[in-house]
């Protein structure tokens, strides 16, 4: 006994059941289960209706899960990659911003036992942060100092 396929609502709600997605994510993933030009947009509008599909919840989101974690450089990046409205990743990151050398001061110490021994391990740590989506000027001030020493 096969069960009927699932519709596009219902492949949406399973898709939103497990994580917030964004209408522009979920436009992708779902296009190519579209069976009637236009059904999907409709979907799409009823559950963004009915509150199932919020903006503001997909970046409330990732800054929950990856904030503590990424420079703002890498939540703008995925924030973007999601569909988020310019205006919002903008806003987003501008009050990031004010709490990135405290969280790259954090990602560095719980990464590294202290500061770098030569110049090799200096440039280590550098990437691991600059990988992380932390701006340079941020990575030199957290890599560059004397953590023993400066004011956290």
């Amino acid at each position: 006994m096969c069960a009927a396929p699932l519709s596009l609502k219902g492949r949406a709600l399973r898709l939103l059941s497990g994580r917030e997605h964004s209408r522009a994510e979920l436009e992708r993933k779902l296009a190519p289960f579209e069976e009637e030009p236009g059904a999907l947009a409709r979907t799409l509008d009823e559950l963004q209706t009915k509150d199932f599909i919020s903006e503001q919840r997909v970046v409330d989101s990732v800054l929950y899960r990856r904030a503590a974690k990424l420079g703002s450089a890498r939540i703008q990046q995925e924030l973007s990659a999601k569909g988020i409205a310019p205006d919002t990743v903008r806003s987003t990151v501008a009050a990031l911003n004010g709490t990135e050398l405290e969280r790259a001061r954090a990602v560095w110490r719980k990464k590294f036992s202290g500061a770098p021994a030569d110049a090799s391990e200096r440039a280590k740590q550098m990437r691991f942060l600059a990988s992380r989506g932390f701006s340079g000027e941020v990575v030199h001030r957290v890599v560059g100092t004397d953590p023993q020493h400066d004011e956290f």
